[in-house]
């Protein structure tokens, strides 16, 4: 079992320095987008010059750091290693960025593998431990820390109180390149719209998550995503007092991208909701 502890408090430095390096190549492209090159990975499926240099921007700060931990990331893909691996969004809501809707993120995640040690203990199971999800354009930096809590900049943040999901506005991501899984996802999607105060898709998987550990919406869910999209905004929710998991309950962390997100309160109705269609 890995014996290597993990200090976390000098990783979300890191991390937060990296999520800046990554938004400011972001935004200086942000108004001559028309300078952009942008390649079609598949339907819907975009990425541009600005993915691939924030993401390299981010890379180099991590790499800065004499820690060895693995990196996955979005466009240059990447392998875990064994005490603990990177998880990197350079811009999550590319779709929104390309058409100047101001509401896209970089999202940074460090995932503790099983046997780390993490504040004195050893990890029973893979376990985000480090989150940064950083809104350029709102200047708003949420971050989190394993068993220590969940900021947005300098402030503490918490889930909404909410209890039913007659009370709550949820936030999803509709199919728009896989889709797969539709016939499970349009099901739930009509539940909760039949059942909840509003249903809100703004386009950013990052932001839903982080959005929900500070209490703008009461619940998130969403299928088909990448374990890159989910990674920082899980342990966000987790540290704000609330429910991050897989929809399918097999994995630690919605690592397959199948992930509910609520206050202890509601998440119970919501995955019901939302695993109510799966096959």
């Amino acid at each position: 079992m890995n014996k290597t502890a993990l200090h976390l408090s000098e990783n979300l430095e890191l991390a937060v320095r990296a999520a800046r390096a990554g938004a400011a190549v972001l935004q200086s492209y942000a108004h001559r987008r028309a300078d952009l090159l942008i390649d079609k990975k598949a339907r819907n499926d975009l990425v541009s010059q600005a993915d691939h240099e924030a993401e390299a921007a981010i890379i180099d700060v991590l790499n800065s750091s004499t820690n060895t931990f693995g990196i996955i990331a979005e466009e240059s893909g990447g392998t875990t290693r064994e005490t603990a691996t990177w998880y990197i969004d350079p811009l999550d809501g590319t779709t929104n960025f390309l058409h100047g809707v101001p509401h896209y993120a970089v999202s940074i995640a460090l995932v503790a593998h099983r046997g780390a040690i993490v504040n004195g203990a050893p990890l029973e199971h893979d376990t985000p431990v480090v989150a940064v999800v950083y809104d350029p354009n709102q200047e708003e930096i949420f971050s989190a820390l394993y068993n220590t809590g969940a900021w947005l900049n300098d402030h503490r943040i918490q889930c909404s109180q909410t209890e039913s999901l007659a009370e709550a506005l949820l936030a999803t991501g509709l199919p728009f390149r896989d889709f797969s899984f539709a016939d499970n996802y349009m099901p739930t999607l009509h539940d909760a719209i039949h059942t909840s105060r509003g249903v809100r898709r703004f386009g950013s998987a990052a932001l839903d998550l982080a959005w929900t550990a500070c209490g703008r919406f009461d619940g998130y869910w969403e299928m088909g995503l990448a374990s890159w999209d989910v990674a920082a905004g899980t342990l966000l929710v987790r540290e704000a007092g609330g429910v991050a998991e897989d929809l399918h309950h097999q994995e630690p962390w919605p690592i397959g991208g199948y992930v509910y997100a609520a206050n202890k309160n509601l998440a119970p109705a919501l995955h019901t909701m939302a695993a109510a269609h799966l096959t």
